[in-house]
C-alpha cells in the first residue's frame, strides 16, 4: 500500500475531513437517542423489509435483546463517532462503523417494491445515503488518517519512542 508520503497534502486533508465529518454525524445521532428516554429501534427494525427482515422481527419479538440492541446501537454510534473524530483507533472504528451502518441499509434498502410508513429522504433506488457513508468509512478504513492528523498518530510516536 502506499504510504502517506504519496499522497499530496491535499488529499490526505480532504481524507481526515470526510472522517472528522462522518464521526460528528455519527456521534451527534447516538447522542441524540442517549438523552431521548422513549428512542428504541423498535421503530426502525419494524420497518425491516430486506434480508434482514426476520432478524429483526425476532429482535422486537424479545425485549431483552431488543434492550441489548438499543444500547449496543447507541454506544456503537457515540463511541465510533467520538474515535473518528479523535483520529483513535480509527481504522477500527471506521469498520465497526461501515458493518453498523451496512446493518441498517440492509434492514431498510431502497429496492423498487418496498414500501415503508415513513417518506424516505429523496429519491433513491438501491444507493442512498446510509450506503454511501457505509461505503465511505469503508475508504477511511484503508487509509491510516489517524495516522496523518488524530490521536493514532501520538500513539504511534509513543510506540516508536519506548523501542
Amino acid at each position: 500500500m502506499n504510504s502517506p508520503k504519496s499522497f499530496t497534502n491535499l488529499q490526505l486533508a480532504a481524507l481526515v475531513v470526510l472522517r472528522f465529518f462522518i464521526g460528528w454525524h455519527l456521534l451527534f445521532e447516538g447522542l441524540s437517542k442517549f438523552v431521548d428516554p422513549n428512542w428504541s429501534s423498535v421503530g426502525f427494525l419494524g420497518e425491516s423489509q430486506g434480508i434482514m427482515k426476520g432478524f429483526a422481527n425476532w429482535i422486537i419479538s424479545n425485549t431483552g435483546v431488543l434492550a441489548v440492541v438499543d444500547f449496543l446501537n447507541i454506544w456503537g454510534l457515540i463511541l465510533i463517532g467520538a474515535s473518528l473524530i479523535l483520529g483513535l483507533l480509527s481504522r477500527g472504528a471506521a469498520f465497526l462503523g461501515f458493518f453498523l451502518l451496512l446493518m441498517y441499509y440492509l434492514n431498510v434498502p431502497p429496492l423498487t417494491g418496498f414500501e415503508y410508513p415513513v417518506p424516505a429522504e429523496g429519491n433513491n433506488l438501491i444507493i442512498n445515503k446510509t450506503l454511501i457513508e457505509a461505503v465511505a468509512l469503508f475508504v477511511l478504513a484503508i487509509f491510516p488518517t489517524g495516522h496523518i492528523i488524530g490521536l493514532d498518530l501520538f500513539r504511534k510516536q509513543m510506540r516508536r519512542k519506548m523501542n
